[in-house]
């Protein structure tokens, strides 16, 4: 598998940025687990997003595919690196249904996470997801190869 893109010094402060003023707008009131990611697009722009709770549990959506969704929403194909910030002591990184949604539109993205401490995690979606499923697993093309713009 292909090694994750360098993303810079800059662009690791604006996603992590990013990612800290989404989490003040997260809707959390069930769990207070209040999270903000943002998604550096293959066109350079940065998608942020919250997560968002619901009364019944199961139809909450997490930050990290609220900022893919707002992407992909926007006629963006492509995520080459995910921040997500959390307001605890120790960084999270993103769940495995999270995980998967990456793999869906970048495989070889980089994953950051930041939290209120001082601590941050670096690594690659391949090191968090090894042998994920794919596009390609049901003999179809990659995401980014199948999206049409208008």
């Amino acid at each position: 598998m292909a090694h994750a893109p360098t993303v810079s010094s800059r662009t690791r402060a604006r996603l992590d940025s990013a990612a800290r003023t989404a989490a003040r707008r997260a809707y959390a009131p069930y769990s207070g687990f209040a999270v903000g990611a943002a998604v550096l697009a293959g066109s350079g722009k940065v998608y942020a997003g919250a997560n968002v709770e619901n009364a019944s549990y199961g139809l909450c959506n997490c930050a990290e595919r609220t900022a893919i969704f707002h992407a992909i929403a926007q006629g963006e194909s492509q995520i080459v690196a995910v921040a997500v910030y959390t307001p605890t002591p120790t960084p999270t990184l993103p769940c495995g249904a999270c995980r998967q949604v990456i793999r869906e539109f970048g495989p070889y993205a980089t994953i950051r996470s930041t939290c209120k401490g001082s601590g941050h995690v670096e690594t690659s979606l391949d090191a968090l997801l090894p042998a994920a499923f794919g596009p390609e697993d049901l003999g179809r093309p990659p995401a980014a190869r199948r999206v049409t713009r208008r």
